[in-house]
């Protein structure tokens, strides 16, 4: 009959009545004795099955809210369904044996209690004992993050400290979520239901023995297998599996590094070859870049002088651009081979990081691995057509475009200027500055001196425009001896200058003045005021011309006594007539008087 529960509930009666048919019994209380005695067997027999244990059950029936289980007792027990995952539900079938633990042998209403759960953690706890005691590696699954460390199930749930997850400390725990790792049983409380793993345990048994037989086989020139465990700015440790080997900075790369987290980051598998092992101190140097071959091997024959190259701007200094060719070589565009025509300041003016650029090779120092490479090579030289199109005489025209204490730059071209140089402004003036003669923007006519194409140099002129008034002109106008004008324009220690009527500059030197030592000479000839004087020299070559107000009196002074005495008519000149006709004139005033 089924109970209430749908559990199968088979009366004792039903088990103990046994009778042979052939015998008769004639009493009933012999009878009655021999039931009660098969009963109490009977009764004994399953009261052998403890509460609280793990017995093996038989699968009856799987019913959609619970599976019928028989381990041999007077009724059967039904297992809920939620104690089956799918998976245990997609395998298991009746007549199948399984787990099921014993929580009481009937409830009020003579129902069989069973649990396949609880028999699970059972059998889970009673392995995790053994493997606590016998000190062996558990498999255990990150669950989740929590104060202190992570929980993980190995069957149960356990705890991991956060000092024992890796060797080193875990900056991001959270990734580790999802994964299972090997782990050992550190501490355990079965009554509290406490575990606590620990998986730096058996890395560093891992280690220690990886370690033994990676010393016994390190060998410089051999190639390892390692993992970045710290980055700094001179170079990477890697794990090599128990000890610690240095990448320095200049061995990673043939090429430019300015960080090693440029081509690493903490927890990256990489080969690298052993460059050095010291035994005694167990230090070891390690390279990367020497795993493949040196570009510069032979760079003087891929980047021969005249080769035209392409590259990548990778870095900017004040003096050029550091373009890459290949992986580990670099040429550099010093700023002076950016550009024919202009005046490049900074790098940054022409290109920018990234941008690809053409270039020429125009040296190669392989000793050094130093590359020079030029930009404008790539364009014809502006200043080998400038040369042809304004030939040394050539008039040209154009606009001030800058003033300098030497001169003033006239654009001729795109990006190409002339210089008129403040001593070809004019043949006579003494010009300190070209902005007394010519301003900014102003337009003006010039006559082309010399072009030189190397230093990219083109001189002009605006006195060429005329004639040197030097060569004849002013020689003959302002001979020796000639009396002049003039307006004084500059004092200085040694003497004055002056300005002549034609913007001739001349000097009158101190002694030349005809001042009195006690007068100052801005005082007698202030800047302004007009002179006369004489020409005392005159030098063609120098460009000078020597003037004299002493001289120039002298001459007046004797003019004036030749016209005096020309005044008076053909008489006695001599001396001693002279004087007598003075004393003559003094005698006649004293008769007056």
């Amino acid at each position: 009959m089924m109970d209430k529960e749908g559990s199968r509930h088979i009366p004792k009666k039903m088990y103990i009545e046994f009778k042979d048919e052939s015998e008769e019994v004639d009493e009933t209380g012999a009878e009655n004795r021999q039931g009660n005695e098969l009963g109490k067997l009977y009764d004994e027999s399953f009261t052998r099955i403890e509460e609280g244990t793990i017995v093996k059950g038989r699968v009856m029936a799987i019913h959609h809210d619970g599976v019928m289980v028989d381990i041999g007792f007077k009724s059967e027990g039904i297992i809920p369904i939620q104690e089956f995952t799918t998976d245990d539900l997609s395998k298991i079938k009746v007549g199948d044996e399984i787990n099921v633990y014993l929580e009481e042998h009937e409830d009020s209403e003579g129902n069989l209690i069973l649990s396949k759960e609880k028999a699970d953690k059972v059998k889970v706890w009673d392995d995790i004992e053994k493997a606590y005691r016998n000190k062996e590696i558990v498999k255990g699954k990150v669950i989740s993050r929590i104060k202190g460390g992570m929980t993980v199930d190995i069957g149960v749930k356990a705890f991991l400290p956060g000092s024992q997850i890796d060797l080193r400390p875990v900056k991001d725990m959270d990734r580790l979520i999802g994964q299972t790792f090997p782990m050992r049983i550190i501490k355990m409380n079965s009554k509290r239901g406490n575990i606590v793993l620990s998986r730096r345990a058996v890395l560093e048994e891992n280690r220690d023995t990886t370690r033994k037989r990676l010393l016994e086989t390190l060998n410089e020139g051999g190639i390892v297998e390692g993992i970045v465990k710290n980055i700094t700015e001179y170079g990477a440790f890697i794990d090599l599996g128990g000890i610690d080997g240095l990448l320095h900075i200049t061995d990673m790369s043939w090429g430019r590094v300015n960080h090693p987290s440029e081509l690493f980051s903490v927890g990256s598998k990489i080969n690298v070859i052993i460059l050095k092992y010291d035994k005694d101190t167990n230090r070891v140097s390690l390279g990367l870049k020497q795993m493949r071959e040196d570009p510069w091997k032979d760079a003087d024959k891929r980047y021969a002088p005249d080769t035209k190259v392409k590259g990548k701007v990778v870095s900017l200094t004040d003096y050029g651009a550091f373009i890459e060719l290949e992986h580990g070589i670099e040429g550099l565009i010093h700023v002076s081979e950016m550009s024919w025509t202009h005046d490049v300041k900074h790098p940054s003016k022409v290109v920018s990081m990234g941008d690809m650029v053409e270039a020429v090779v125009l040296s190669v120092d392989k000793e050094n691995r130093r590359i020079s490479i030029g930009m404008k090579q790539i364009i014809p030289n502006p200043w080998d057509i400038v040369k042809n199109k304004y030939p040394v005489g050539t008039k040209i025209e154009g606009k001030i475009k800058n003033i300098t204490e030497f001169g003033a730059f006239i654009g001729l071209e795109e990006g190409i200027d002339g210089l008129i140089h403040v001593s070809d402004l004019s043949w006579t003036k003494h010009i300190k500055h070209p902005s007394e003669v010519i301003k900014k923007g102003q337009k003006v006519e010039a006559v082309v001196l010399k072009i030189d194409s190397d230093k990219e140099r083109i001189s002009l002129g605006i006195k060429q425009l005329t004639p040197d008034p030097w060569d004849k002109e002013i020689p003959e106008k302002y001979k020796v001896g000639t009396s002049v004008k003039g307006k004084v324009v500059k004092l200085a220690d040694f003497g004055i200058f002056v300005e002549l009527e034609d913007g001739i500059d001349a000097l009158i030197h101190t002694s030349e003045t005809g001042i009195e030592p006690s007068v100052k000479v801005e005082t007698a000839l202030p800047v302004g005021s007009e002179i006369k004087a004489k020409v005392v020299k005159v030098d063609k070559n120098e460009r000078k011309i020597g003037l004299s107000i002493k001289m120039y009196k002298k001459d007046m002074e004797k003019a004036e006594v030749d016209e005096y005495l020309k005044s008076q008519g053909d008489i006695d000149q001599s001396l001693g007539a002279v004087a007598k006709k003075l004393l003559n004139k003094k005698e006649e005033g004293q008769q007056e008087g």
